[in-house]
C-alpha cells in the first residue's frame, strides 16, 4: 500500500479500507480508529450513519457529520457514509449542505453513501414507515434534489415527497461528491445502477453485482464486512455474538423493527453459530484472507473491514503482518 502521506487519485484495481461502526464506537474512538487506519497506510474509511444502535449493548450513536469533520481535520483519508438515509430523519436539502461541507473539508475526498433506510433510525420524527417501493421513490427524488443543490444554483422544488423554496448552497465543492447507493434486493440494485455513482453491499452477492453491472452501473462496487480478530477464537466468537447478534437475523427484519429493544427480542433465537458463520473470528490469517478474496472474486472493487470490539491496534497489526500479504495483488 502507498504511504499514508500520499494519496492515489485514481481508483486502484482492488482497495482494502476500514469500516467504522457508529453504533459500537464512541465519536472520539471513531476518530482515533480513523487516525490509526491512516497510520497503517489505509486510504479510506466507511462510516455508518445511525440515530440508534442496533442493540442497547452496542451503546453508541454519535452524529456522523461531526465525526466526519473531526476525521477530515486530523487525517487525509477518503470518507464515505455507509449509508445515510436522506429521506426521513434529515431533509435532503439539509443533507445537501452537510455533504457539500464534508466534501470541502476533505478536499474532495468524500463520497455520499445513501440507502432507503431502516425504521430503527428513521421513525423518530413520527412518520409512518412505508413499503420498499415508496422508500425507493423517495430516495430517487431526494438524490435528484441533492444533486441540483450541489450546483450552487437557487433551487425551488415541488416534488411528490419534498418541497424546497428558493434554497441555495453557497459553500460547494468544485465538483459534486460521488453518490454510492446500497442495494440488498433487485429493485434497489437496479435503482443504484440508474441514479448512483457506485454500489454498496454487505455480502458477496455475485447475482446482485451482476445486476448492477447489467443495468448500467459502472461505478465502484464496495463491500462492508465485520470481523473479530483475537488470539482466543472462542473469546472472539463470544464477543462477536455479544455485540452483533443482529447479524443472524433473516429477511427484512433489519428494515422494519423500530427500536433496539425489538432487535433484542428478535435475536433471542439467534445462536452464536448463526452469527459466527457470517463473521470471521479468531487468529487464523488464512480465514481472514480467504474472506477478503471471496469478496474480491465476487467482483467487488473495494472491501472495507470493521474490527468488532476495542482491540483495534492488535487488529491492524494482525492484518498488516499476517492477512493482507496473503490476499495477493491489491493493485
Amino acid at each position: 500500500m502507498a504511504p499514508a502521506t500520499q494519496r492515489r487519485e485514481e481508483q486502484p484495481v482492488s482497495e482494502i479500507g476500514i469500516f467504522l461502526s457508529s453504533e459500537e464506537q464512541s465519536p472520539k474512538d471513531l476518530v482515533a480508529i480513523a487516525r490509526l487506519a491512516e497510520d497503517y497506510h489505509y486510504r479510506s474509511v466507511l462510516i455508518s450513519d445511525h440515530y440508534h444502535p442496533w442493540t442497547n449493548r452496542q451503546g453508541e450513536s454519535g452524529f456522523v457529520w461531526s465525526v466526519i469533520g473531526a476525521i477530515a481535520a486530523t487525517t487525509d483519508l477518503t470518507v464515505t457514509t455507509a449509508v445515510t438515509c436522506p429521506t426521513f430523519r434529515v431533509h435532503p436539502a439539509v443533507l445537501a449542505q452537510a455533504t457539500a461541507t464534508a466534501a470541502l473539508l476533505t478536499d474532495g475526498h468524500f463520497r455520499f453513501g445513501v440507502g432507503s433506510g431502516e425504521a430503527l433510525n428513521e421513525h423518530i420524527l413520527g412518520q409512518a414507515w412505508p413499503p420498499t417501493e415508496i422508500r425507493l421513490a423517495m430516495l430517487e427524488e431526494a438524490v435528484g434534489l441533492i444533486r441540483r443543490l450541489w450546483t450552487g444554483q437557487s433551487v425551488t422544488h415541488r416534488g411528490q415527497y419534498y418541497r424546497v423554496d428558493d434554497a441555495r448552497l453557497y459553500s460547494v465543492p468544485d465538483g459534486p461528491p460521488p453518490i454510492l447507493m446500497s442495494g440488498f434486493g433487485e429493485a434497489s440494485t437496479a435503482l443504484a445502477a440508474r441514479i448512483a455513482d457506485g454500489y454498496v453491499n454487505t455480502s458477496p452477492a455475485e447475482e446482485l453485482l451482476g445486476r448492477y453491472r447489467r443495468d448500467g452501473g459502472n461505478g465502484p462496487t464496495v463491500a462492508v464486512v465485520k470481523v473479530c480478530y483475537g488470539t482466543d477464537e472462542a473469546a472472539a466468537k463470544k464477543l462477536a455474538f455479544d455485540l452483533w447478534p443482529t447479524t443472524g437475523l433473516p429477511g427484512e427484519l433489519s428494515q422494519v423493527l423500530p427500536a433496539p429493544a425489538h432487535f433484542e427480542q428478535a435475536v433471542q433465537r439467534v445462536t452464536e453459530d448463526d452469527v459466527t458463520s457470517k463473521i470471521v473470528c479468531g487468529p487464523d490469517p488464512e480465514r481472514h484472507a480467504g474472506m477478503i478474496r471471496t469478496y474480491l472474486e465476487a467482483g467487488y472493487d473495494e472491501v472495507h473491514i470493521g474490527q468488532i470490539g476495542p482491540d483495534q491496534r492488535a487488529f491492524f497489526d494482525f492484518y498488516q503482518r499476517e492477512v493482507l500479504p496473503r490476499v495477493g495483488d491489491l493493485g
